[in-house]
């Protein structure tokens, strides 16, 4: 699916969360796929979480 494709599909997604559950409800809805888009660039190692965050055990 295109990015394009995938846009689309988020905006609309969250027009109807907008439209039926107010502007606090987008604000989660946002904050939420941000969480989520974190996760999965994570998940997929396009994001080094150990760089942003340092080693554990950095002796």
């Amino acid at each position: 699916m295109s990015a394009t494709k995938w846009c689309l599909a988020v905006g609309l997604v969250l027009g109807v969360v907008l439209a039926f559950g107010g502007w606090y409800a987008l604000l989660l809805t946002v904050l939420f796929g941000l969480v989520g888009l974190l996760v999965g660039m994570a998940a997929d190692g396009k994001l080094d979480v150990q760089a942003m965050f340092g080693r554990a055990s950095s002796r």
